[in-house]
């Protein structure tokens, strides 16, 4: 009859249809309500026209309207005259994400605003909020012959031994930012705003968000969420062997691993990934497929067990409102399975078995055995340690004991001494590993000497063994990265994964990551949040190539997009706050220009940004703000400000730094002038050297017309729209004067040395000045474009190839003495060892020593770069 009197049976329609008698007391009116509502789902559910997601749904909005409804009668029952606002109840576990079962408690938080709930003259706000709370509990859980709204459970709540039942709201806050535990963090994946003031409700869950999605991870947090579960295994012992009498939520495979799975994910993922943070459990594990985080077929299981899983349970409960998750046994569990449309138990079991044993074997990989430790004497560690082929054995045992000992602050708390002993037997075997294991121990001697915790680094190489591998590798090799590492151990958390060694995304891709979109985030905050971003992307195309899984050139390319985007975000952002006071000048915008190794698109990880600062639009021009400033002092005050966001450092590091002295003028001109007036400059006034830097000039900011019109310039003045100059005279006088004012640093100086990137920088930008021809900011493209031999272009990619890589393991550009660094370069190279690297090197250096004679004095040479 229900069937036929409503086909279009849904969530949606069931909800609509379960009403609330306004005749009757609220009371009675909410038990007779969850009455209609139970039986109306279960015979939807039942028939077939209610999956899963609409069952759950209609019993969770189910929830929702009646705890608002005892809210706000709680609050006019005993303030007749004032507006229930100021009381709200935070939705945890299944009714924050929608998937309440028939016989699921509900778990709020109250929480208050002192200033905004209602109470009396002579009543404390804390008194008011817990007879509220009270007078809500009493509304939905008191049972009488119509039987009971909602079982509420309080006990998520903070502290709740010592806790009254409603929180103040800061107080709250200050709790989870400060003092709450790591299951704390994933209880709150599923919170949601569910009764009372919404509003109040959702500021709460805006304040505590960092506490909930952390950029930098605590693996402690996932180690506990494990152990939790595997003290639930232990303490439903009984329930864990599958058959009759499973506890289908706590059991070895059960509901609540499917869940802990789906929220150790996003824990891990979700403070750098917002589309993870989904409270729904199954959209949550079709999430973390879709980002690559867990294997799809993986996925497509659990979702598949959850759905079996939750039907039996739901088979369960619908018989008497058992507040149970156990399958029956006996001829119980036969009825069981024919609510479920099969023929007897044996056939319930078999439908759910493979699903329990699937969920039981992709959880049992969060929590593999763990280590022993390596809890023997010194001697017996010293003979350990030489087994594993560490050359000085005794001095490493040594060193462990000092770890051991506490002997930096960084090891003095007992967590982290239980961290180390954790991670202790990974980490040697990692390094016993590394070409010279005992220098790899001493790096992280020293890096621990630095540190001022531990903690958190050795539980991320606990979650993560693999990392101790690249790990010793770093400490090994890039003491450019070994020191980053110092400054921010978090830097770690970045190669939790495949996608660190990916190139890095477009430029835009890699500008949304850097933009903060947090409601009230400010703009030290904006600044905080480029650094930190850079810096992880930074730090992972330099572990690229430490661990050998990029080309150098293409990291250099990474670096460059990277920096662009940070130009992009940094500088919007100090528009838009230096507008508050100054206004914008009509007509006109701001113009970033890149040049040298920026403006060809492959930096290394130790570049300086070479800048030129430009504004369109008339510089007699004003802003409209509330202190206008003319055209030309406005921009200046401007680019000192975005010079200042992108190169002072903060409390999250520092950022790139800025060279500004190719504008026109050098430093004696203003640091930005108009456009007409950089034109003029250009075709009148600039020198050889200033038009060999225009070669390698990119827009890396402004608008589609504005970067066409300042490109359009560039491309006249390069043309031939210049004064008059014996360009090869002069590059020869300037390379000659760059050789006694700044010589080689060391025997790889492939940037300084004769036949160097210098040297061929030179070659190329005199050839194109005088044919007018081959302009392009990307070397490799102007030495096709010019026709060059191809030679030159192979020496230019060993070069460059080299440059990249020693700026992160050999900076002083010396020749390593390690074997293994040597073996490492020769891998970036492409090269089979180091004697192929220092032969191709030889070779390479003198193609372009060829080449800068060639083009200074061969006979084709052109030795101007008049006009036409």
């Amino acid at each position: 009859m229900l069937l036929r009197r409503q086909p279009d049976f849904s969530a949606a329609t069931v909800a609509r249809s379960v009403e609330i008698d306004p005749a009757e007391p609220l009371p009675r009116a909410l038990r007779l309500a969850r009455r209609r509502l139970a039986l109306q789902v279960a015979i939807g559910d039942l028939a077939g026209c209610l999956d899963l997601s609409g069952v759950t749904r209609a019993l969770s909005d189910f929830a929702d309207l009646a705890l608002d409804r005892a809210i706000t009668a709680a609050i006019t029952e005993r303030y007749p005259d004032a507006e229930p606002r100021g009381f709200a109840a935070i939705a945890l576990g299944k009714q924050g994400s929608g998937e309440l079962n028939y016989s699921s408690d509900i778990d709020p938080i109250f929480l208050f605003d002192p200033e905004t709930l209602p109470h009396r003259a002579n009543e404390e706000p804390v008194d008011a909020a817990v007879r509220i709370g009270r007078r809500v509990i009493e509304l939905l859980q008191q049972p009488d012959g119509d039987g009971y709204v909602l079982r509420v459970d309080l006990r998520l709540r903070p502290s709740p031994e010592a806790t009254p039942i409603a929180l103040p709201i800061d107080a709250a806050i200050a709790y989870y930012e400060s003092q709450a535990l790591p299951w704390e963090r994933a209880a709150f994946i599923r919170a949601r705003a569910a009764a009372g003031d919404i509003a109040l409700g959702k500021s709460f869950l805006d304040a505590i968000r960092p506490f909930i999605w952390r950029r930098s991870l605590d693996f402690g947090a996932i180690g506990e969420i494990v152990a939790i579960t595997r003290r639930i295994r232990d303490h439903h012992a009984q329930g864990q062997a599958f058959g009759p009498g499973y506890d289908l939520k706590r059991g070895r495979g059960g509901i609540r691993e499917v869940e802990f799975f789906a929220q150790i994910h996003q824990l891990i993922h979700g403070g750098r990934e917002p589309a993870l943070r989904v409270a729904d459990t199954r959209a949550a594990l079709r999430a973390l497929a879709d980002a690559g985080r867990i294997a799809p077929d993986d996925a497509a299981a659990l979702i598949d067990a959850y759905v079996a899983l939750r039907t039996a349970e739901h088979r369960v409960q619908m018989i008497d409102d058992r507040q149970t998750h156990h399958l029956p046994t006996g001829a119980a569990l036969d009825r069981v399975s024919q609510l479920d449309g099969r023929v007897d138990g044996a056939a319930l079991l078999d439908h759910l078995r493979p699903h329990v044993t699937r969920v039981a074997a992709i959880f049992d990989r969060l929590a593999p055995p763990v280590p022993a430790g390596l809890s023997f004497d010194t001697e017996t560690l010293t003979a350990h340690l030489a087994t594993l082929g560490f050359d000085a054995p005794e001095g490493a045992a040594a060193r462990i004991a000092a770890w051991r000992a506490a002997r930096y602050p960084a090891l003095r708390s007992a967590a982290a001494q239980a961290a180390l002993e954790a991670v202790l037997p990974g980490l040697v075997s990692a390094f016993a590993e590394a070409a010279v294991p005992q220098a790899v121990l001493l790096s992280l001697d020293r890096l621990l000497e630095r540190l001022p915790s531990a903690v958190n680094i050795f539980r991320l190489l606990e979650a993560r063994p693999a990392l101790a591998t690249l790990l010793a590798q770093l400490l090994s090799h890039a003491t450019t990265l070994a020191d980053e590492l110092a400054r921010r151990p978090d830097l770690l958390d970045g190669l939790i994964d495949a996608s660190a060694f990916d190139p890095v995304g477009d430029v835009g891709d890699l500008a949304r990551e850097m933009t903060l979109r947090e409601r009230g985030a400010d703009y030290q905050a904006q600044l905080e949040h480029v650094r930190r971003v850079v810096g992880d992307r930074r730090f992972a195309l330099g572990a690229q190539i430490v661990a050998g899984s990029s080309d150098p050139l293409e990291v250099a390319a990474g670096y460059s997009r990277v920096a662009e985007a940070a130009i992009a975000v940094l500088t919007e952002a100090t528009i838009a706050e230096f507008a508050r006071a100054y206004g914008h000048v009509p007509d006109s915008e701001f113009v970033i220009v890149a040049l040298g190794r920026l403006g060809g698109g492959a930096l290394t990880h130790a570049s300086d940004l070479d800048l030129v600062y430009l504004f369109t639009g008339d510089f007699a021009g004003e802003s409209d703000g509330a202190k206008p400033l003319g055209a030309t002092l406005y921009y200046n005050r401007l680019a000192q400000r975005v010079t200042a966001a992108l190169s002072v450092p903060t409390a999250a590091g520092p950022l790139y730094p800025i060279d500004t002295r190719l504008r026109p003028s050098g430093t004696q001109g203003p640091l930005v002038v108009n456009l007409a007036s950089f034109a003029q400059y250009q075709r009148e006034s600039a020198w050889t050297w200033e038009h060999m830097a225009l070669t390698r000039a990119r827009v890396v900011f402004g608008t589609r017309s504005a970067r066409d019109a300042v490109t359009d310039v560039i491309g006249h003045v390069l043309a031939g729209d210049r004064p008059q100059r014996d360009v090869v005279a002069d590059a020869i006088a300037m390379r000659a004067e760059m050789a006694a004012h700044k010589p080689p640093a060391g025997a790889l100086d492939a940037k300084l040395l004769p036949g160097g990137l210098v040297d061929l920088e030179f070659a190329v930008h005199v050839a194109q000045l005088t044919r007018r021809t081959g302009f392009h900011p990307d070397l490799t493209q102007a030495i096709a474009a010019l026709g060059l031999p191809s030679r030159i272009a192979e020496a230019h990619d060993l070069l460059t190839r080299l440059i990249v890589t020693l700026r992160l393991v050999a900076p002083d550009a010396a020749a390593p003495d390690a074997p293994a660094t040597r073996a490492l370069i020769a891998r970036a190279l492409g090269l089979p060892d180091w004697d192929a690297v220092v032969a191709a090197f030889d070779a390479a250096r003198q193609e372009v020593i060829d080449a800068w004679k060639e083009v200074t004095d061969g006979p084709t040479a052109r030795r101007d770069g008049d006009r036409n």
